[in-house]
């Protein structure tokens, strides 16, 4: 994408996040990553009128080839964090979530955006006040309820007892002091307790495996008790082959917490695509988190919501054509929404 158009969408950004004269953002990058992004925010940011300044961390020493999540890079710097902290605001461009040093900077007031998507899939899905809208009421009902339970033609069944943890949306951009979001993003998610998540969960060709940002080819079983996935196993008639690699990388952690359910929800935007990943590849996929009517669930850490599961090993699944219930109302039917003041103006 050109530069200028690159500062022109981060502008619009910066003012959805309310971002204005006496504040201050500081855009946060590693190493030679996206420096193309801390330019267009620092830009945009002066724009407004804002004090701002880049932070570059340097570049890992060594890479292990698998997504740990939580390692921020920061918890040898505190005098950095000391200086995120300070901030109005800060852009994140290199995936803080799941870090202490995260929730440290949240605890400050400051709030955080992450944007590490490609720039064309940024500005394609540009945040709207009318969709933060739509996931905000998804949010009050999730917040309600009790259970949740997720179907699907392919012999998913599992139940999630809710009450424990926080009800959590993304809508894209951030105003509010200690919030977190990522641009872009359009869902809303909680996650069961501790031991309350019981059931099967079958995924099925075209569903999403992410961070290895692939399709599902062969239907995988996922056997689940008491809040954590006791088996894996290929579907009837597959050769098993995403089963193997979803269970080989879970074990490549050498932490059994990497069984453990996390957080579930369902998605919202009409504008996302379902082949998101043949379009923009570079990024982390969120496009396929937000496409409208998914229902993700997610393996690992739960310390994002206030529990106690802080491993490095994270898997964010988001399935097509499931039904959600809350509390045995139907909210997601086969990858619709059934709630009007959920669904886009033209759907009504």
């Amino acid at each position: 994408m050109d530069q200028n158009l690159f500062n022109d969408i981060c502008l619009q950004q910066l003012r959805l996040s309310a971002v204005h004269e006496g504040e201050t953002v500081v855009v946060l990058t590693r190493g030679g990553e996206r420096a193309e992004y801390a330019d267009a925010f620092l830009w945009a940011a002066q724009q407004l009128g804002a004090a701002t300044y880049h932070v570059r961390l340097p570049s890992p020493a060594s890479a292990s080839g698998a997504w740990a999540v939580g390692d921020s890079g920061l918890a040898r710097l505190p005098l950095a964090v000391d200086a995120l902290k300070a901030a109005d605001m800060v852009v994140d461009c290199t995936f803080l979530l799941f870090s202490e040093e995260q929730f440290a900077i949240q605890a400050a007031g400051t709030r955080i955006l992450t944007a590490i998507e490609p720039p064309e899939l940024l500005a394609r899905l540009m945040p709207t006040k009318e969709l933060r809208e739509r996931v905000e009421i998804g949010a009050e009902l999730l917040a309600k309820a009790k259970t949740m339970r997720i179907t699907s033609p392919h012999g998913t069944d599992v139940t999630y007892q809710l009450g424990v943890y926080p009800t959590l949306s993304e809508y894209g951009y951030t105003d509010q002091p200690g919030r977190w979001d990522h641009w872009p993003a359009a869902f809303v998610f909680t996650g069961g307790s501790d031991e309350g998540v019981d059931g099967k969960i079958v995924l099925a060709p075209g569903d999403v495996l992410l961070p290895f940002n692939t399709y599902v080819q062969t239907p995988v079983e996922l056997t689940i008790e008491q809040g954590f996935i006791r088996d894996i196993r290929g579907g009837a008639g597959s050769s098993g082959l995403d089963a193997d690699l979803l269970r080989s990388y879970i074990e490549s952690f050498h932490d059994p917490r990497g069984y453990g359910m996390s957080h579930v929800g369902w998605g919202l935007d009409e504008r996302a695509h379902w082949h998101g990943l043949t379009q923009f590849p570079g990024g982390m996929g969120m496009e396929l988190r937000s496409f409208y009517g998914n229902v993700m669930f997610s393996i690992g850490p739960n310390n994002e919501l206030g529990g106690p599961n802080d491993t490095a090993c994270h898997f964010d699944i988001p399935m097509r054509g499931n039904s959600l219930y809350l509390d045995e109302e139907l909210i997601v039917d086969a990858g619709a929404l059934t709630v009007p003041e959920m669904r886009p103006v033209a759907q009504r």
